[in-house]
């Protein structure tokens, strides 16, 4: 019986340490929510300067490519889509959040 009562000592330490580390890790990750990194007028000014970057440089190469300088048209036609579908995503987040704005303006206060 001795063995026994040695073996559910063991258990219950190691149960004891689990519940510690688990309630220590939960108690860090509800203590402060961190901070954002980048506020979202930020965010969506760097992301239009990108996209606006993509069709300068879509413009570019067709300039390059229907002047001669420049041969490649599996670049000019992979630069012309990556800039198309920029542009594409940008309209659809604009459209949702016009849309959004339209739904704030119908509610009553």
């Amino acid at each position: 019986m001795v063995v026994k009562s040695i073996a559910i000592n063991a258990y219950q330490n190691a149960m004891d340490l689990r519940r510690k580390s688990v309630d220590s890790t939960v108690s860090k990750s509800l203590r402060k929510a961190p901070a954002p990194t980048e506020e979202f007028s930020s965010t969506l000014k760097n992301s239009l300067t990108k996209v606006n970057d993509m069709q300068a440089e879509k413009k570019m190469m067709i300039e390059d490519f229907a002047s001669g300088k420049k041969q490649n048209v599996h670049e000019l036609m992979i630069t012309m889509q990556k800039a198309g579908l920029a542009m594409s995503m940008t309209t659809a987040v604009r459209s949702k959040v016009m849309s959004a704005y339209q739904e704030l303006m119908k509610m009553p206060f």
